[in-house]
Parts: structure tokens; sequence; C-alpha cells
């Protein structure tokens, strides 16, 4: 008989997240496209949105790096698909870890927070 852990049952849903990843592709046309990428580890993501009346209608990613941070930006589409902009703006770090369900090493820190940067910046250029 085999004992699971929660960190066995998060590390499942992160594997599956980055092999089986929710809302990727690219979008036609989106409202607003922004890229993020992770330096230190190479990981990148490109992140579109379709934004109406406020609200994020579509959202659509690709992007290539880890576990961490490709499971992470496909967490956070599931959680802002159809939320509002201004819902979106009150989002804070803490969430990502929420989603992870993992405890994330100061190293995996960035990885983590790559799609959570990607949609501050979106969020930003949302507002010129």
């Amino acid at each position: 008989m085999h004992i699971y852990y929660m960190e066995d049952i998060y590390t499942e849903t992160i594997l599956d997240h980055y092999q089986h990843p929710h809302h990727y592709g690219k979008i036609s046309n989106p409202t607003v496209k922004v890229n993020g990428d992770n330096p230190l580890c190479g990981d990148k993501i490109s992140l579109d949105l379709i934004i109406k009346k406020g609200v994020v209608e579509d959202v659509g990613f690709t992007g290539a790096g880890c576990a961490i941070s490709q499971a992470a930006i496909s967490l956070l589409a599931d959680e802002i698909q159809g939320k509002k902009i201004s819902n979106l703006k009150k989002l804070k770090p803490q969430k990502m870890y929420g989603l992870l369900h993992i405890p994330i090493s100061p190293g995996r820190v960035k990885c983590a927070l790559l799609g959570f940067t990607a949609l501050q910046k979106a969020l930003k250029t949302l507002q010129k």
C-alpha cells in the first residue's frame, strides 16, 4: 500500500500542468501581448490576453522552461480567465504560491513568479 503525502499530490498537479498546460497557444489579435523571461535559468513565456469590457475573455501562453515556471503560468491562466482587470490588479505574489501548493525555495521564486510578473507587465500596458 502506498501512502500519499500532500507533497506527492501537489507534485502530480505541477507535473500535469507542465505536461498538459491549460490555455497553451497563441491567441489571434490579443488586446495585449507581453513576454517574460528568467535569464538566470532560461525560462521564457509569452502571454496573450483578450480583454473585453474590463474582463479577461481569453488567455493564452507559449513558453519553455522548468516544470515550476510552466505549471505556474498554466495555473495562473486558469485563475485569471473570466476575471475583472480591477481584481487582477489586486493579486499578490502569494497567490502564485497558493496555486502551486508547494514550498518554493529562494532559487525557484523567479520561476514560480514568471507568469505573475508577465501578468503585471500586461496590466501596466493596459493602463497606458
